[in-house]
């Protein structure tokens, strides 16, 4: 694969091929460890490894966001915060699901347009019909009045599914966005805002960000530099008092 890279690219790049295309050219380029790789290869940046990271740092940021401006966002975020405060195991990882599946609201995009839902007894073309870009979880089909757990969550291009079995919304979404750099895709115009949010904030790559991404990423930035100059304010003074 990074032999023919240079190769993949330019065919990439210049004939604009379907995603089937793409996978039926080079399957190994939907595997996870080449999604990762591709994406350094044209980025010099690791995929999982800043995505991850930058997850850990802005969760509990993102969250307080959410918490304090909770009422401007309606029963989409009333939802998100909801299902978070019902769970009782696995706090971290929920957390995490929360901050990522709060975040379009948050920007007044459709989260719907992103993270899509279907039972595992669901027909895969219904479930894929019209996506063109979205993460599908599919939920156990536990009856009406019971609780539904994520059975399998992928990743969906041009109504296929390209990649499952994935862990977790962090990973999802890492993966997502390493394809849409490795075959050249768009971001969609419903979620322009969150993808541009997910490349200047999360991969911090590219100088230029839209306002709204900006006065998100100013509030997220201000918390690191409101934190660090309080730290050192209570630093000096308990120098002082020793």
């Amino acid at each position: 694969m990074e032999i023919t890279f240079s190769l993949r690219r330019r065919e990439i790049v210049d004939d604009k091929p379907m995603v089937i295309e793409v996978q039926d050219r080079w399957p190994a380029l939907f595997f996870k460890e080449q999604i990762d790789a591709e994406f350094f290869r044209i980025t010099n940046k690791m995929l999982l490894r800043t995505f991850r990271a930058a997850v850990d740092n802005y969760t509990p940021k993102l969250l307080r966001l959410y918490r304090a401006r909770n009422a401007a966002f309606g029963k989409a975020m009333d939802d998100v915060m909801a299902k978070l405060d019902d769970e009782t195991s696995d706090i971290l990882r929920h957390r995490k699901d929360a901050a990522l599946r709060g975040l379009p609201v948050f920007l007044r995009e459709d989260p719907t347009e992103l993270f899509k839902e279907c039972l595992e007894t669901d027909a895969d073309d219904v479930a894929l019909q019209g996506v063109a870009v979205g993460i599908l979880y599919v939920l156990e089909d536990c009856g009406p009045g019971t609780s539904t757990r994520v059975q399998n969550i992928a990743i969906i291009l041009e109504e296929r599914v390209v990649l499952e079995d994935i862990p977790d919304t962090p990973t999802a979404l890492a993966y997502l966005f390493g394809f849409l750099y490795a075959l050249n895709i768009s971001y969609p115009k419903a979620l322009k805002y969150t993808f541009d949010t997910l490349q200047n904030v999360f991969m911090e790559i590219g100088p230029k960000c839209t306002q709204r991404v900006r006065s998100l990423k100013n509030k997220l930035c201000g918390t690191v530099r409101l934190t660090t100059r309080l730290y050192f304010e209570m630093r000096v003074g308990y120098i002082k008092f020793q």
